[in-house]
């Protein structure tokens, strides 16, 4: 695993997710669990989803969010 390059702090990290197309649009955005955990804490990316109102589902080692409030149903 490559160490976390100086200049990326969590803030920064977390205004990327944000600032992607997707989750400005209230489409779908996908990260690595890994990521998240080395580079902000699951805690704390929790915490941010659930203020801004949106689901997290994870599997197979990556965490999609749902940038919206609508529910989400699982099919099959």
């Amino acid at each position: 695993m490559s160490p976390i390059p100086e200049h990326l702090t969590a803030e920064r990290w977390m205004t990327g997710v944000f600032s992607a197309r997707s989750a400005a649009t209230g489409g779908v955005v996908r990260r690595k669990v890994r990521d998240v955990e080395r580079i902000v804490g699951r805690e704390a990316f929790f915490d941010e989803m659930g203020r801004r109102g949106w689901t997290v589902v994870e599997n197979a080692g990556q965490f999609v969010v749902f940038c919206n409030r609508e529910p989400v149903r699982r099919r099959v």
